[in-house]
């Protein structure tokens, strides 16, 4: 549909507007910038565990699916 981005596994899907979409793209880069880079206002380990849901997850693997999740909006809103 035009103007909005489809999110979904295929059986079931919910669209965004284009807007919003281009919006949590934003959103999602800036926070694997947070996650990745050294400096001040990077997300601290406690911080990253918490945006997990509190699980154990390993920084890396975290950082590498926003990463993967951004990049795939990118594109989405792109188009």
């Amino acid at each position: 549909m035009p103007g909005s981005t489809t999110l979904g596994p295929g059986h079931g899907a919910d669209a965004i507007d284009h807007p919003d979409a281009t919006r949590l793209a934003a959103l999602t880069r800036e926070l694997h910038r947070l996650l990745s880079e050294d400096g001040p206002n990077r997300i601290t380990d406690a911080q990253a565990a918490a945006l997990c849901g509190g699980g154990a997850r390993e920084r890396a693997e975290f950082t590498a699916w926003m990463e993967r999740v951004a990049g795939r909006l990118e594109a989405a809103v792109a188009d």
